[in-house]
């Protein structure tokens, strides 16, 4: 098929690899780090950021941007947004005139508030750019589960044909033309997932969470209109989608360090109590007498949860809706669950 150059050699980048290689394109992935590219050469596996996956055949690391370069038909983007300037900058000059990139990474470049795509306008302005967006966890991706993303490009015809070359019954990709729309939904989610992961830390219930998705999506979309994307790509999977994927899956990375900043203040409280009454070391001598076992994260999910339930019974309504039955009910139905006499 074709030669695809991916740079980047994290979670996505390396899940990207997958895809493409399925469709079975040449793949040449760069990572910076040393022990990625030596792991995906010689156990076919990323064990740093992908672990537990098994790359297929054909998917060749190295360390050398260049070779990632040389003779593809386009180029994967999905370094993180924070480093995309500089990764691309030193991209620039092994990259042919005209060859397309693709960009996966999702967020706002700090300091100049640029989205991706301008940050690729100025560091690569030879090359057409795309961005790709949706719903999509790498370690999904990477064992081929079913996915659904948003490609969007400003120039229908190299959009039509990146859309056949990533695509797949698989990996479904629809295309659009807002690159603006495609790119801040899938910013913002991460402010939803956060705020949904402190008000599940915090215990406030379905009923808040969801009225954070709501609102949040209708800031989102006002300042989407304000920057000069439709609304309906909001409707779509860089918009719902993503929103949807960020706050409701436990292993979504921003609706988790919502959790855990919670935690972690609620621990901190517990210490600065523990100060005050004059026990400083409460917290790490329970932990470290001999024969105590520390609870794990599925045995604090569990405390957790029963937790809840007990609270949710306590606060719980009556049901005036459910008529109450007879006593010559409850007493039949006690006879019958006892056996016969």
């Amino acid at each position: 098929m074709a030669r695809v150059g991916i740079v980047g050699g994290g979670a996505f980048g390396t899940a990207m690899a997958c895809v493409l290689r399925r469709r079975g394109h040449d793949i040449v992935l760069w990572a910076r780090e040393p022990e990625v590219v030596a792991a995906i050469n010689r156990e076919r596996s990323n064990t740093a950021f992908l672990r537990g996956v098994p790359l297929p055949e054909g998917v060749l690391a190295t360390g050398d941007i260049a070779l990632a370069a040389r003779g593809a038909e386009f180029v994967v983007l999905a370094p993180p947004a924070q480093h995309m300037r500089s990764v691309t900058q030193a991209l620039r000059p092994q990259l042919a005139r005209g060859v397309p990139v693709v960009s996966c990474s999702k967020g706002i470049e700090g300091g100049s508030s640029a989205l991706m795509s301008q940050v690729l306008a100025e560091t690569l302005p030879d090359s057409p750019v795309a961005v790709l967006g949706g719903p999509s966890f790498a370690g999904e991706i990477a064992v081929d589960l079913p996915t659904g993303v948003t490609l969007a490009c400003a120039d229908p015809v190299l959009g039509a044909r990146l859309e056949s070359a990533i695509g797949s019954a698989r990996f479904r990709v629809y295309l659009s033309d807002d690159l603006i729309g495609a790119q801040l939904g899938g910013v913002l989610k991460n402010v939803l997932s956060i705020a949904c992961g402190i008000a599940t830390g915090k215990k406030l219930g379905s009923n808040a969470r969801a009225t954070l998705v709501a609102r949040g999506l209708a800031e989102t979309v006002r300042l989407g209109l304000a920057l000069g994307a439709r609304l309906e790509t909001f409707m779509g999977l860089s918009g719902i989608g993503d929103i949807d994927l960020g706050r409701t899956h436990h292993r979504a990375g921003r609706r988790a360090l919502g959790r855990s900043g919670r935690r972690a203040r609620r621990a901190a409280r517990r210490r600065h109590a523990d100060r005050a009454r004059g026990r400083p070391g409460a917290q790490s001598s329970r932990r470290s007498r001999p024969g105590h076992r520390r609870s794990s994260g599925a045995a604090l999910r569990r405390r957790d949860g029963r937790r809840a339930g007990a609270a949710a019974r306590r606060i719980r309504p009556p049901n005036r809706y459910r008529p109450a039955r007879s006593v010559r009910y409850r007493s039949n139905e006690r006879r019958l669950l006892a056996g016969p006499e």
